[in-house]
């Protein structure tokens, strides 16, 4: 059997942080004397902080303030993370892709610290093949870098891996990097938004996904 790899998201999808990184990301802006409502940086996150700050601040205000945002946040952030807790049936999912052969790759852009308490909530240091951080890529989601290196991680072609995201901008990485797409909607994004954005199912969380497993591309031999 050849290699297949699952490419598992992890903020959002695996671990419950959308809500705070938006929470970090609202104080770290009323640091800089800007205030942007709350639900406008909630639908921006899942997409690298880099990108994040142009789209909600403009160009001219990211160039001036963008570091000192992304460190507010970064700082605000490290404030919240023990609340962070991993989603349902997240480790039953990688172990039950791991009985099925499938190579998992946990794909991050956050801060390699942040990843590591990540891999240690889940206990999913030793289960995982491999994951990625922040170093692994240069640019962010909806970029398609992070996938593509997922893809390099597992060692195998974009035609044997599916991506598992809860955002637009995980499905269209993967999209752009020709890796099929499946989404929950722990992200807070609707069915069809994601689908628009690439992804071939959506499912109300990871409890319904592991119930339908085999009617998806992670069924045994890949033929959901």
């Amino acid at each position: 059997m050849p290699t297949r790899a699952a490419i598992l998201d992890v903020d959002g999808t695996l671990v419950d942080t959308n809500y705070h990184h938006t929470i970090a990301w609202y104080r770290a802006f009323r640091e800089q004397d800007l205030v942007l409502p709350i639900w406008r940086i909630h639908r921006s996150i899942g997409m690298g902080g880099d990108q994040l700050v142009a789209t909600l601040a403009g160009d001219d205000w990211a160039a001036e303030h963008g570091e000192a945002a992304s460190e507010g946040h970064d700082a605000r952030y490290m404030e919240l993370i023990d609340e962070v807790r991993p989603l349902s049936d997240a480790r039953t999912l990688i172990e039950r892709l791991k009985a099925e052969e499938w190579t998992v790759v946990l794909a991050s852009s956050a801060k390699e610290h942040e990843v590591d308490h990540y891999l240690d909530l889940l206990e999913a240091r030793e289960l995982a093949d491999s994951w990625t951080s922040s170093e692994d890529v240069e640019a962010t989601k909806p970029e398609p870098d992070l996938v593509q290196d997922a893809l390099e991680k597992a060692g195998v072609e974009k035609e044997d891996a599916v991506l598992l995201g809860d955002s637009t901008y995980d499905c269209e990485a993967a999209r752009r990097a020709g890796v099929q797409a499946i989404a929950v909607r722990t992200g807070g994004f609707a069915d069809e938004e994601l689908r628009d954005a690439g992804a071939d199912a959506v499912f109300e969380d990871l409890g319904e996904l592991l119930e339908k497993l085999g009617e998806t591309p992670f069924a045994p031999g890949g033929e959901g």
